[in-house]
Order: structure tokens, then C-alpha cells, then sequence
């Protein structure tokens, strides 16, 4: 078998073999010698160099095709099952402009394309505001337009170049540690209000001000604009003091009830984890729930809850829901998003779920009939599958952003519970990633 870098099935090709396994080759494209009936145009001017939104080159529907086919196959090849009831995949409404959170970095020294390279007129400026070249940490593909995030989102970024060009400021260079601009991550919430979150590698939060004072005249969605000087080696949000610049401290983002009750609202802060696309993951969430079959009297168990989106849908329609996340302040999110909307009946824990979910706590807590469960891509500790093997829940809801670890877990879980109900759920389009959620139902003779 031979996996092949920018082919798309139905492609004839020259390729070149870059890596050789035992099981498969890996090749990257030269050229199509005949082109597939689904290879479409990339509309992305950078598409083929950013490294990012790999299945441009596919149509949409096909796209759709190969991700189901791809959860599928996980689920026969790696956990030996097959589900009872099927669904077909479900398409994301917008293909383009869905995400609401992009992060940018700035850059002394550009990454140039083979095409820029070859040109006789080569840029002379060399610092960039864009995204990572492909497997480059210490260069930057300048971008001057990406498909993925809704208006004004390009025109922003493209401000704050200028302005900055203008005004000579420099750029980080990551191998000498040296420059003023570090990163710039634009979230924007469903009314289109926007938040900036800018890290600078010199103390200089008077130029800052300056550019954000600019940027909200240009700009009248800005409502919160936040700024870290780093100077470290890192530069995840998530480990640094941040100080507020303008406008509120965070957006509240809304998102529609399921049974079509008034929507959840949450309070987005410059380091809240909330799902980037918002409008397929409401989607997603309706789907879980569904399969969930929650009633007033139940126990909800919502593992890996992270700020308790899914444990606050449940919690209007359950007895009680209990959320644990290993994130401390994604955990402390989780309980302001609960009061936030009045609900009362909704608890949330934080610690290693494999240490918390052992038989103690649950009989603290009571035996649940519904865990729903959304790990990270690893998918699930061995400890925490027998925890809920030996809890036995009359429901589990598994979903999962990496169906081959689930297939794996489902495995494991078959063992006392029938998989009755699978779908997946576009997430990412113009990408290979692809969410799946299963329903498995605890078999009759597991009855406690």
C-alpha cells in the first residue's frame, strides 16, 4: 500500500516514495497524470505549502465519503465490531469560514515558497505574520488570505502587519530569542464580536496600545483585547499571565438547546477551551444526547467534561450530572458556565480521571445509568475502561475526535455492552480529522 501526499483516490500519478514501512510506502506527489473525477480546484492561494486544510484539492461530498469510510474501517479492522444501527456522516453546513479561533505567529524570517523562490522579483521583506511551515518551528509562511475563519478575520490581520511594517517594529526570530511581536490569536464568537490575544517578547505594552487603539477605531467588533509579554521559551496561553488591554474581559457565546429550549450561554475568556467550530459542534452535541436517552431521574456521569458543555445540556433534562476534567481551570470555567445559565444540578471534579473514577468516589457519587464520554485523541487509560466495566452503566456515549483508539476502546467496553448506534460528524472540513460518536448498550445478561 502506498500513501500518497496530495493524491486523491481515483488520481493517476507520479509519485515519490519519501518514507518505506513495513506495511506501506509513503509518497509525495510530482504531478497528476490523470485527474480524479472528484479533484477539484483548491480555492486557497496557500494551499499546498500552509500544510493545514490537506483535502482542498477534493470535493466536499467525496471529502464525506473517505471520513465515514475511515471511521468504519476502524471500527472492523481495529475493534473487531460492527454496529447494529448506522447513520450516515454528518456534514458540516459551511465548509469554509467555520472556525472561531485561529492563532498566528509573527516571524523575522519568512518561509518562501519554491514559486517565490524561483520568481525574479523575490520579496525583500522579510518578516511575516502567518502560520508555521510544515514541520518548521523557526519559520513562518506569510498568509495573506485564510478560508477558515469569517470576515473581518484576513483584513484584521493584515492591519496589524502593516501597522506594524509601518512602524518598523520587529518580529520574533525563535532561534535567537530576540524581537517585539510574538503571536496573535483572534477568537471571534457567533454576533462576530472579537477578542485579540497578542504576545510579545519585549515589554513594550505602550506600542500595544497604541496598534489596539488603532485596531478598534478600524474595527468595531474588538470587544477584548488582552496582551502577555513573554520573553520564554514557550508560548501556549494556557501557562502565561496575561494582562487586559480594551474593552470587556471576555465574549459570551450562546449556543441553541437541543430540545429547543432557550440557548446555553458561555462566558469565552481569553484562555477557555470552547469547541472551534461552534455551530456543527451544537450539532454534535445534539446527536450525543440523543443517543444518550437522558431522563428526569438520571445520573449522568460526563467524562473528560472540559468547561461542562455537554454536562449543562445534559443537566437540563437529568437528576444530576457529574463532570470530571483534569483541568483545573477548565474545571472552574465548567462551574461559571453553570451558574452562569442557573443551573444548579450539575457538579464538577477535577483530577486524573483514572484516579478519580475508582470505586470510592462512585459510591460517594452513586452508580449512574448514562456516562457520556469525550476523551483526548489517546482515547481512554485501561483503568478508567474496567472503572466503567465494573459501574455498568445502562448507557455509554463515546465520542471521540480519533475514531482508531475508540474502535480500540469499543473493543475493550464490547465486552459487557452491544454498540447499537454510530455516526460520525464532520468537525474540520478541507482536513482529515473526522468526529464519531457511538452509543453502546449494556447487554442483558450485565444487568446488575
Amino acid at each position: 500500500m502506498v500513501f500518497i501526499k496530495g493524491g486523491i483516490p481515483g488520481d493517476r500519478v507520479r509519485a515519490k516514495v519519501i518514507k518505506r514501512k513495513k506495511q506501506y510506502l509513503e509518497a509525495v506527489l510530482e504531478n497528476v497524470l490523470r485527474a480524479s473525477t472528484q479533484r477539484i480546484v483548491p480555492p486557497c492561494p496557500h494551499f499546498g505549502v500552509c500544510g493545514g486544510c490537506s483535502w482542498q484539492q477534493m470535493a466536499y461530498s467525496e471529502q464525506l465519503i473517505w471520513k465515514e469510510r475511515e471511521v468504519l474501517d476502524h471500527l472492523q479492522r481495529l475493534g473487531g465490531i460492527e454496529p447494529l444501527e448506522r447513520e450516515a456522516i454528518l456534514a458540516a453546513p459551511e465548509p469554509y469560514g467555520y472556525r472561531n479561533k485561529l492563532e498566528f505567529s509573527f516571524a523575522s524570517e519568512r518561509w518562501f515558497t519554491t514559486e517565490e523562490l524561483r520568481h525574479p522579483d523575490l520579496p525583500t521583506e522579510r518578516r511575516s505574520l502567518g502560520f508555521h511551515a510544515p514541520g518548521r518551528w523557526d519559520k513562518v509562511l506569510h498568509i495573506e488570505s485564510c478560508l477558515l475563519q469569517a470576515d473581518p478575520s484576513n483584513a484584521l490581520r493584515r492591519f496589524v502587519h502593516d501597522f506594524a511594517l509601518e512602524r518598523g517594529w520587529s518580529y520574533y526570530h525563535p532561534r535567537n530569542k530576540t524581537g517585539f511581536l510574538r503571536t496573535l490569536t483572534l477568537r471571534m464568537d457567533r454576533s462576530g464580536r472579537i477578542m485579540l490575544i497578542f504576545q510579545a517578547a519585549e515589554n513594550r505594552k505602550t506600542d500595544l496600545l497604541e496598534l489596539v487603539e488603532a485596531l478598534a477605531a478600524e474595527f468595531p467588533g474588538i470587544a477584548s483585547v488582552w496582551w502577555s509579554y513573554n520573553p520564554g521559551n514557550h508560548d501556549s496561553v494556557y501557562a502565561l499571565d496575561l494582562e487586559h488591554l480594551f474593552g470587556a474581559e471576555a465574549l459570551e457565546e450562546t449556543m441553541p438547546d437541543y430540545r429547543g429550549g432557550e440557548p446555553l450561554r458561555f462566558r469565552i475568556g481569553p484562555k477557555s477551551f470552547y469547541q472551534t467550530n461552534s455551530v456543527q459542534a451544537a450539532a454534535l452535541y445534539r446527536i450525543a444526547l440523543d443517543f444518550a436517552q437522558i431522563e428526569a431521574d438520571s445520573l449522568v456521569y460526563d467524562l473528560y467534561t472540559g468547561t461542562g458543555t455537554l454536562a449543562l445540556f445534559a443537566a437540563r433534562v437529568a437528576g444530576k450530572v457529574v463532570g470530571i476534567e483534569g483541568v483545573e481551570a477548565a474545571v472552574e470555567d465548567a462551574r461559571n458556565n453553570a451558574r452562569l445559565n442557573g443551573i444548579d444540578n450539575a457538579v464538577f471534579f477535577a483530577g486524573d480521571m483514572r484516579k478519580v473514577l475508582n470505586a470510592e468516589w462512585i459510591d460517594q457519587q452513586g452508580r449512574p445509568s448514562v456516562v457520556i464520554t469525550d476523551p483526548p485523541r489517546e482515547g481512554m487509560h485501561p483503568d478508567v475502561l474496567q472503572s466503567l466495566l465494573d459501574m455498568r452503566p445502562d448507557r455509554i456515549v463515546y465520542v471521540s475526535c480519533n475514531s482508531a483508539t475508540q474502535a480500540r476502546d469499543l473493543a475493550v467496553l464490547c465486552e459487557a455492552y452491544e454498540l447499537t448506534r454510530l455516526r460520525a460528524v464532520d468537525m474540520f472540513p478541507q482536513t482529515a480529522h473526522v468526529e464519531s460518536v457511538a452509543l453502546l448498550s449494556r447487554k442483558p445478561e450485565f444487568s446488575n
